[in-house]
């Protein structure tokens, strides 16, 4: 199992790597739509039809290709706007909906326009983002991938106090607290040794900007937003009596399961670094 995931890595990663650090940006949306494309599919089958995950994973692959010739011909305040309204209904479910879903542990509105919302702004985040460079797109990512880390080690170091017992059992509050200090200390050394990041960097232009005391407040809420991601994907599955949202990434699972953190945590940072220009 352990071979299988390295070997799995590396050639998502061989893939990934190039898509966004040297290949024009059009490639990176052209990859990226066809993993949130998949994971739509995923997201449908989590929620018991075939026919209408192929009809998810269709919406949101010829959204996601409209969209890329739109965005070569639209207005950049025109295409500001929509996305900016489109991160902003993402993150209202989250906050809203997605959150009274864990708390009461019982799913609601995840249907497949919902589906459709959080996955397409997810994308669009991701795309836009390059478009910014990639040295923001992956440090965006990087608060994702870091609070996981941190939260995974202080977790199985400290975990005592579990987080959400009926939707993830080994979530604990430690672990949470542990990603979230991973997150700050990543920012801090990021500031420390690279001092000029400010325009490339998410958490520098943010310190820049806003200060550090509001900048740590707004990773602290980012890192929390990778949780309620990563929670919302496992209720989806705990409602769905599978382990995995899929199987095409062998000894990963799922692409779902690999980017549920992302899917609410792409859209703020987009929407932060609009709100910044």
């Amino acid at each position: 199992m352990l071979r299988q995931r390295i070997m799995t890595a590396l050639v998502l990663l061989a893939i990934i790597v190039p898509a966004i650090t040297s290949a024009p940006p059009w490639v990176w949306g052209l990859v990226s739509l066809l993993m949130l494309s998949i994971a739509g599919f995923e997201w449908g089958r989590l929620l018991g039809s075939t026919r209408g995950s192929w009809l998810l994973c269709g919406a949101l692959g010829a959204s996601g290709a409209t969209y890329l010739v739109w965005r070569t011909s639209a207005a950049s305040g025109a295409v500001s706007g929509a996305v900016a309204l489109l991160s902003a209904a993402s993150l209202a479910f989250w906050l809203s909906i997605g959150l009274i879903s864990l708390v009461r542990g019982h799913r609601i509105g995840s249907g497949w326009a919902t589906g459709l919302l959080v996955l397409a702004a997810c994308w669009v985040a991701l795309f836009e983002l390059r478009l910014l460079g990639a040295a923001m797109l992956v440090s965006s990512m990087a608060i994702v991938w870091v609070a996981d880390i941190g939260a995974y080690f202080a977790g199985r170091a400290f975990g005592r106090h579990k987080l959400a017992p009926h939707i993830s059992p080994g979530k604990t509050w430690e672990g949470v607290v542990g990603g979230v200090a991973a997150v700050l200390v990543l920012a801090l050394m990021v500031l420390l040794l690279a001092p000029d990041s400010g325009d490339t960097v998410l958490s520098s232009r943010l310190v820049r900007h806003l200060g550090w005391p509001l900048s740590a407040a707004i990773l602290i809420a980012l890192a929390g937003l990778s949780v309620v991601g990563d929670l919302y994907e496992s209720l989806l599955k705990r409602h769905a009596g599978v382990k995995d949202s899929g199987a095409i990434l062998p000894g990963h699972g799922g692409v779902l399961d690999r980017i549920d953190a992302l899917i609410p945590t792409m859209p703020g940072c987009l929407l932060l670094l609009q709100l910044l220009r």
